[in-house]
């Protein structure tokens, strides 16, 4: 199929998904982040909480930014905000006039909410056929758990992956972020998209489903994968890694530092830079999957001999020489480095009751539409007057009878 493509300084001035609106429905973290990385790409979100309360996120700290919790403006920024009372039927009267509206509907309810409120798959197919709908939920559609909301904590203890992570001899240790949640949320993101590259070749909508365990499930990646191949349980290896050597941290003089060499090659330069020749022949080390089998030894002649290095010496001596290295930071001195400034991965938003405040960015860096927006999160019900008019044509009399009985905020 030959299509046009117009590239004007006009469009491209534009990110790469203006245009396309999403109804953003979900809460906490994994809905709320995919909605966030649709808004940065530049669709138009519209993020629906429930009246008083909002959004978990937003009663979750300290931190507090004036009230506003760090977290809640940590993954809701590009997106507009209405509170609606979906327990209401006024409120799932409002729902179904808006959906209709949109191109991308995303929500994180439990399995079997919206057909209960009537909102099943012969209602999208009636009123809504070119809609994208994105269901995130914690186990899917199937199985005896499929029912049960879902937990970033409990999918990383349930899925395994707090049984590779932690020291060898420690117990199962959880990630320092909610890692599932925000997996499954890139997840729901490219599946949205490639639902919308779809809908450009039919003409349909589909139905998309993401679920925790899915995402926690497939992150055990090589792990798992190697499982698969030989029945053998997976251990834990600390900083380590299960098939290469070496490959983990040490300390220096000054701090510890990430040493990641990943081929024979590599290691026999590291061997020649630390005068240690005789590592290249010895049988113990001279193949990856021999030092698989002798880590503890070579682990331990490496830490002996970096542990007389300062930091910044051993760093710039291994990078000089093509062997992958870094410094351990804090997150402090991460987000305070050269690179983060460089690569602008913080941003400084203004938002009406927090104030200027600073912001991670987005990490999709678009060299052919812009994805410099910068929309603070919204308050609880900040846009509702707006968009009810601007969807669905209320008038002033309609908004305030709706705010009289407490459907809308």
């Amino acid at each position: 199929m030959n299509h046009s493509v117009q590239s004007d300084s006009s469009t491209q001035n534009e990110g790469a998904l203006a245009g396309l609106k999403v109804l953003d429905l979900s809460r906490v973290l994994a809905g709320p982040w995919c909605g966030q990385l649709l808004g940065d790409l530049g669709a138009e979100v519209v993020k629906v909480e429930s009246p008083g309360g909002g959004d978990d996120t937003r009663a979750w700290g300290p931190p507090f930014l004036e009230g506003e919790s760090a977290y809640f403006l940590g993954c809701n920024r590009n997106k507009q905000g209405i509170a609606i009372d979906f327990s209401s039927a006024d409120g799932k009267q409002l729902l179904a006039q808006l959906i209709p509206q949109f191109d991308v509907l995303i929500e994180n309810f439990k399995s079997g909410t919206l057909d209960k409120w009537g909102f099943d798959s012969a209602w999208f197919e009636k009123n809504a056929s070119t809609l994208v709908r994105c269901s995130i939920t914690g186990y899917g559609s199937a199985g005896s758990q499929s029912g049960l909301p879902g937990y970033d904590f409990i999918l990383q203890a349930e899925s395994g992956l707090m049984s590779i992570a932690g020291t060898v001899d420690g117990d199962p240790t959880k990630y320092g972020v909610a890692i599932v949640d925000l997996a499954t949320g890139m997840m729901a993101a490219n599946a949205i998209q490639a639902a919308l590259l779809a809908r450009y070749r039919t003409g349909k909508g589909q139905a998309v489903e993401v679920s925790l365990f899915d995402t926690s499930i497939a992150l055990l990646a090589n792990v798992g994968n190697s499982h698969l191949a030989t029945g053998k349980e997976s251990g834990r290896y600390g900083n380590g890694h299960p098939t290469i050597v070496p490959y983990t941290t040490y300390h220096c003089l000054d701090g510890m530092v990430a040493l990641a060499v990943g081929n024979d090659k590599q290691f026999a330069q590291l061997s020649k830079l630390l005068g240690q020749l005789e590592w290249v022949e010895d049988v113990r080390f001279k193949t990856n999957s021999a030092r698989v089998q002798n880590r503890d030894l070579i682990d331990d002649l490496l830490a002996e001999k970096l542990k007389t290095f300062l930091s910044d010496e051993l760093i710039d001596l291994c990078r000089s020489n093509g062997i992958p290295i870094g410094r351990v930071n804090t997150v402090s001195q991460a987000l305070a480095s050269e690179q983060t400034a460089a690569k602008e991965m913080v941003l400084e938003i203004e938002h009406g009751k927090a104030g200027k405040f600073k912001s991670l960015a987005s990490p999709l860096k678009m060299h052919g539409s812009t994805n410099s927006k910068k929309q603070a999160p919204p308050m609880l019900g900040e846009h509702t007057d707006l968009i009810l008019r601007q969807f669905l044509g209320l008038s002033d009399s309609e908004l305030s009878n709706l705010k009289n009985k407490k459907v809308i905020q």
